[in-house]
């Protein structure tokens, strides 16, 4: 994977979790996202774009639109070549919508398919292209659909891990906190690997992080992990996540289990000398289990993710010629995004669509609603590719899973 682009995805990552931070200060619920499963469309938007929108977009990117099409192209093939991910993009446009022969030439291979007009029709082609790339995760398409879409630009993510070593359930009842009384899914398990739990220091103050291996690398494959993230009570969850992603892409120092001393060594972390018959230290983990589904409407900070002027209604002569002669305007762009935690595995998946009409006002939107490591109250988490350091997903856990009675 190139590092360039690894380093653009990640930033745009960043970026996106202190937004949604700002946004949710109070953190009510937590959430799912993939800057991964966005970054490839908003290339291939500024590869056919043209003006400001061309600006934006390669100022959202990182990295010049000229090269915008290939990174995407180059992105999408090295995210299906890691182990337990599939990735995918797919294009949907008018019959008579004509693309500019160039830009069409540099989409991925297999991604063009047609749009009827007919709502009906293309809601369901759109629906079973979304759950058959995500494993049925995502059921449905994050677009509007209808005879005033022109162009349809989607990728869909999907990510299944399986713990190298299971996790144990247990019933928990944290005594305080925003958790305190409620009976979780709690899971647990002993490692003697305590390097895999590390303490950074963040804007709010010190970051414990846990690393949880997948499964052993298929011959020719790469692994991933998931990075559990806490921070001291009250922390904001943007700085959390930012030290997280700083962390694990090797931007920020860390200190391991074995470097720290004994006492509490971090948030969450505590640390103590014992006797043992085994020379390994044991790192003994307990979490919770969570199921997190998130709807992300991104033109409520298109400037973000340089949709601002993509997304103007004053189109003429069109914010993208490269992609069609006819005036184009971003009327849509949203994504689905699910994460399950579990004792065998990880799971992860997430839809992300963009919509473009005619250059006219957009249509209607709508808003969709021992060392010892205890996690007892809200965190966060990121799923990285190991080879590259790639954040795949990242996420806030606001509401873990409950004990069914």
């Amino acid at each position: 994977m190139d590092n360039s682009t690894v380093e653009a995805v990640n930033r745009l990552t960043a970026r996106w979790a202190q937004r949604w931070s700002a946004r949710s200060a109070d953190a009510a619920e937590g959430t799912v996202f993939t800057a991964a499963g966005l970054w490839p469309l908003l290339a291939l938007l500024a590869d056919g774009a043209d003006g400001p929108a061309r600006t934006e977009l390669a100022e959202a990117l990182g990295i010049p639109a000229d090269s915008a099409a290939e990174a995407a192209r180059e992105l999408l093939t090295a995210l299906d070549g890691v182990r337990g991910l599939r990735a995918a993009a797919g294009l949907w446009a008018r019959r008579d919508l004509p693309l500019e022969p160039a830009w069409a030439a540099r989409l991925p291979a297999g991604t063009r398919s047609v749009l009827t007009g007919d709502e009906d029709t293309d809601r369901k082609a759109l629906d079973a292209w979304a759950a058959e790339r995500t494993d049925g995760l995502i059921e449905q398409m994050p677009v509007e659909v209808g005879p005033h879409v022109e162009l349809v630009v989607a990728s869909a993510l999907a990510l299944h891990l399986t713990w190298e070593q299971p996790f144990s359930e247990r019933p928990v009842q944290p005594s305080h906190g925003p958790w305190g009384g409620r009976s979780l899914r709690g899971l647990t398990v002993s490692h003697a690997f305590p390097e895999r739990i590390r303490v950074a220091g963040g804007p709010s103050g010190p970051v414990t992080l846990l690393r949880i291996p997948g499964g052993p690398d298929a011959p020719g494959a790469r692994g991933a992990d998931v990075h559990l993230l806490l921070g001291e009570p009250g922390a904001a969850p943007g700085d959390v996540l930012t030290t997280g992603i700083a962390e694990v892409t090797g931007a920020l120092a860390s200190s391991t289990a074995r470097e720290l001393p004994d006492g509490g060594a971090g948030p969450g972390l505590s640390l103590r000398t014992v006797e043992s018959t085994s020379p390994e230290p044991v790192a003994r983990i307990g979490t919770v289990a969570f199921d997190i589904r998130a709807e992300h409407d991104l033109l409520e900070h298109a400037e973000a993710f340089g949709l601002a002027s993509a997304a103007s209604a004053a189109a003429a002569p069109g914010h993208f010629p490269g992609i069609s002669p006819v005036p184009l305007a971003v009327g849509s762009a949203r994504q689905s995004a699910v994460a399950r935690f579990h004792a065998e595995g990880f799971e992860a998946a997430a839809v992300t669509a963009v919509g473009m009409f005619r250059g006219a006002a957009r249509p209607r939107s709508y808003r969709v609603r021992q060392a010892e490591f205890e996690v007892d109250r809200p965190f966060g988490f990121l799923a990285v590719d190991r080879e590259s350091g790639l954040v795949l997903f990242a996420g806030w856990v606001t509401d873990p899973a409950t004990l069914i009675r």
